[in-house]
């Protein structure tokens, strides 16, 4: 049977296969669906129809990546996950809102399970400091974590 023709499937298919792996951005399906567009314009109407529809949406993307990476990162790389998804700005500045009322208690649950107690020296406590950076939390709030740790003991 190597003359049959090979199936392939639809862009709306080949988004709805996506859309049930993860919630996905406009832009991400966007990215993603452009190589197998055949016929131009087929991939905007096919996205149109499916944010009609209520399959696509900024904000579940958001909410999406905020419950699984925000428990282990700051609202500054969250955002910036969001922002390479391509949200929108709207649901990015709610979202870094929502994500800033609770960065000090993430952030010091993310330090108790790395480290669980104070540092021992100046250069443990900058270990302990760059490491929180890098994971996006404040400045501020790194601050006030690794004081803190310091303070209880």
């Amino acid at each position: 049977m190597s003359g049959a023709p090979a199936f392939s499937p639809s862009l709306r298919g080949r988004a709805l296969r996506l859309l049930a792996a993860r919630e996905h951005s406009r832009a991400e399906l966007q990215r993603k669906l452009a190589p197998h567009e055949t016929e131009p314009g087929s991939l905007a109407r096919a996205l149109d129809e499916l944010a009609a529809k209520g399959f696509i949406s900024e904000q579940r993307v958001a909410e999406s990546v905020a419950r699984r990476r925000g428990a282990r990162l700051g609202a500054a790389r969250v955002i910036q996950e969001l922002r390479a998804k391509g949200v929108e700005a709207q649901v990015l500045a709610e979202t870094a809102a929502q994500l800033k009322d609770t960065e000090l208690a993430r952030a010091r649950d993310v330090w108790v399970r790395k480290f669980g107690e104070p540092a021992a020296d100046p250069a443990a406590r900058l270990r302990q400091m760059r490491f929180l950076a890098a994971r996006g939390f404040a400045p501020e709030v790194i601050r006030r974590v690794v004081k803190g740790a310091e303070d209880d003991a």
